[in-house]
């Protein structure tokens, strides 16, 4: 073959090469236009749902717990273990209960607990953050004495009787425990006392006097 006929043959394949270069280079775009348009396409498909929470209010009651205490019982072939939990509900406002429960888990102790102070709960007549006149109360073998106190003075009280007054909502008092240091006996004599009393207005309607006639 002649020198002019290689030359030929060489510019014709060097120019097919060139021409399939350039297809593959379009391709190659085309193929990533369509790959970054797809996740487009799909995020706008899939819409992002936005969760919405409820804030809950907080609840007015509060609760304290007194005393957890191991109990056992004898029972046929041993005995059983379980816990008893002594807790104090109230809201501050007027309203207090003492609950006591058994279980064989803290927690449900607890729970159980809370449950049966809201079932038993009183309410307290309070007159300028303090009571209404002096009185004791007495559970078991315990007794607790409460005396009004003047603004300023604060709860002279200590542990299950101090819890009582304090979530009752009672902010002056004098008080004594007398007797029994149980805190469910102390807890509930002095539930008892703070039942046991009277507001000045039902004194004054009892007697035929007015709220004036009465505190002159």
């Amino acid at each position: 073959m002649s020198e002019e006929k290689l030359e030929t043959q060489v510019e014709e394949t060097v120019e097919a090469a060139a021409e399939e270069n350039t297809e593959a280079v379009v391709e190659e775009t085309a193929a990533e236009e369509v790959v970054t348009e797809l996740p487009a396409k799909k995020q706008r498909s899939r819409k992002k749902k936005v969760e919405t929470q409820e804030v809950k209010p907080e609840s007015e009651w509060k609760e304290q717990v007194v005393q957890i205490r191991r109990v056992t019982k004898v029972v046929k072939g041993g005995k059983k273990l379980s816990f008893r939990a002594i807790v104090i509900v109230g809201n501050q406002k007027g309203q207090v209960g003492v609950g006591c429960a058994k279980a064989s888990e803290v927690i449900i102790a607890i729970q159980k607990a809370i449950a049966d102070g809201r079932k038993n709960l009183i309410t307290v007549p309070i007159f300028k953050t303090t009571i209404p006149h002096p009185i004791t109360g007495r559970s078991g073998a315990g007794a607790v004495m409460l005396r009004p106190a003047s603004q300023g003075t604060g709860i002279i009280a200590g542990g299950a009787v101090r819890s009582v007054l304090e979530l009752a909502g009672i902010e002056n008092i004098l008080s004594k425990s007398l007797g029994s240091k149980s805190p469910l006996n102390a807890a509930n004599a002095t539930l008892e006392a703070l039942k046991s009393l009277r507001p000045f207005h039902e004194v004054a309607k009892k007697r035929g006097l007015t709220m004036a006639e009465l505190l002159n």
